[in-house]
């Protein structure tokens, strides 16, 4: 699927939602960084990659269920069908 050029329209608590947890997802990452600097122990640093792993399927998760209640049903009651098979590439890449 090719990169759309549609937006979407969030809150400014949306956006404030969504960047704190990137923010906390960047601090984990330069945590990594950090550990490995610090010739921290392997498992300590596979542990922070899963942790880091699981904050962005949180991530993910949230954009979808909030593009699934939005985008989604305003392109459905709006007979764009195709919303359809978007959706349905959506869970085939988040769950790979």
């Amino acid at each position: 699927m090719k990169e759309s050029c549609r937006k979407k329209y969030r809150t400014e608590e949306e956006k404030k939602k969504l960047t704190k947890r990137i923010n906390i997802i960047e601090g984990q990452i330069n945590g990594i960084k950090q550990m490995i600097n610090d010739d921290r122990y392997c498992s300590d640093i596979l542990i922070q990659i899963s942790a880091i792993n699981n904050s962005l399927k949180s991530l993910g998760n949230e954009i979808l269920k909030n593009h699934l209640s939005t985008c989604i049903v305003n392109d459905i009651k709006n007979d764009k069908l195709e919303a359809v098979d978007e959706i349905i590439y959506l869970f085939k890449i988040m769950n790979k």
